[in-house]
């Protein structure tokens, strides 16, 4: 099996409230078509919409969120439980130094402190790009992927650049953003892509991060 994590380059869609693009990993899911509901909102290249609030079916319960169409969204603390593994948002702040790391002018730094649980049937690479942040605009490009991307791994408390997770293996660390002076609401997000580039479902989770 193989999962490979896209290209930043690739990524550019658009939520009302919040920025949204499209983070991914690959991975191959043995020729099983991805199952749609009637009436689900269909994802466009340049412009993530909801058509009406009717058209998104999410399923919710006491083990997290799911989604039986193209799009999943929860909050802090919810669970989001995409094909592969299970993630949630469980904190998050913003600030203007990280670790001695001190983003460029003009922006803060965002902290979110994520779990991720792989419920998939085999163990999988994970990688830091696979999660992005969206922030409180309509912009194509208002969104980012973690700092170690550009390879500023700065604690031992952050998610790494790339890791393995064993089956049903859960780790908690930090993903690390740079955003813009003066934001506060956000959104990290999820886009399952496959070795057959096909795309499967997208996840939000839509929070309020305060400055510290």
């Amino acid at each position: 099996m193989r999962k490979f994590s896209y290209a930043l380059a690739g990524i550019a869609l658009a939520v009302c409230l919040t920025g949204c693009s499209k983070a991914s990993s690959v991975l191959n899911r043995d020729n099983e078509e991805t199952q749609e509901s009637e009436g689900t909102q269909e994802i466009k290249e340049s412009l993530f919409d909801r058509e009406t609030e009717d058209d998104v079916d999410d399923a919710d319960s006491e083990d997290g969120v799911s989604n039986e169409g193209d799009y999943g969204e929860g909050r802090m603390g919810d669970t989001m439980k995409t094909y592969f593994f299970d993630y949630t948002v469980n904190s998050a702040y913003v600030c203007e130094e990280f670790a001695g790391y001190q983003p460029a002018e003009g922006k803060d730094l965002l902290v979110a402190d994520v779990t991720v649980k792989n419920t998939f049937n085999e163990s999988i690479p994970m990688f830091d790009s696979d999660f992005q942040v969206q922030w409180n605009s309509d912009a194509e490009e208002d969104y980012d992927v973690p700092i170690s991307y550009y390879g500023n791994e700065v604690s031992d408390e952050q998610l790494p650049e790339s890791y393995e997770l064993a089956i049903n293996e859960e780790v908690t660390g930090l993903l690390v953003f740079e955003v813009p002076e003066g934001e506060k609401d956000f959104s990290i997000s999820y886009l399952e892509l496959f070795d057959d580039d096909s795309e499967g479902d997208v996840y939000f989770v839509f929070f309020t991060a305060e400055k510290q």
